[in-house]
């Protein structure tokens, strides 16, 4: 059985949880949000916490894949409660000479040393801030309730560029480290 899945997901103050149809709904100060379950898997809210457990009875004779459904619910709902209730920020620096990124609204474009820039239309659901500080790396901060949303779009943006062994130029996320090469000239004497 999922140890993961045995943990109650706690509802903090100011987040509303819905049950129907094994849909479960989140609403908070930062957003709302919903997710289908499994029919394997019972839900169930007990006073400020939600509990879930396999169903013993259901039709699906896999076990392996109940107990991973048992896990991966519970951490999807977790991950739906923190980002209603909190939210999640993600920060990504471009390193290079004359890397840029700038937004209008939720569109970024970028100059990542190609011929042309590049857009990025941004989903609703994701906040965008650009700083650009003389001296210092140019940053993206994206802000958002939905934690896999706000992976994919950093993921997208990193492979724009993405950060190379060298020299370290690239996009990554602020406070990352890159395993570093030493070029050719260090193999040969």
């Amino acid at each position: 059985m999922s140890r993961i899945g045995k943990l109650p997901v706690v509802i903090p103050a100011g987040v509303t949880v819905t049950l129907k149809d094994n849909v479960v709904s989140v609403k908070g100060p930062k957003g709302e949000m919903m997710q289908t379950v499994d029919p394997s898997i019972i839900v169930e809210i007990q006073g400020n916490e939600i509990v879930l457990k396999e169903d013993e009875n259901a039709l699906t004779d896999n076990t392996k894949q109940r107990h991973a459904f048992h896990g991966l619910y519970r951490a999807l709902i977790q991950n739906m409660v923190t980002g209603v209730a909190e939210g999640y920020v993600k920060k990504l620096e471009l390193v290079g000479v004359g890397y840029r990124a700038s937004n209008q609204g939720n569109i970024i474009e970028f100059s990542l040393g190609y011929t042309h820039n590049i857009f990025l239309q941004l989903p609703k659901e994701v906040k965008v801030e650009t700083k650009s500080e003389r001296n210092q790396n140019p940053l993206i901060i994206l802000e958002s309730c939905d934690k896999q949303l706000l992976g994919q779009i950093c993921a997208k943006i990193r492979s724009f560029r993405m950060p190379e062994p060298y020299k370290g130029k690239g996009v990554l996320f602020v406070g990352e480290q890159i395993r570093r090469k030493s070029g050719k000239s260090a193999g040969a004497k």
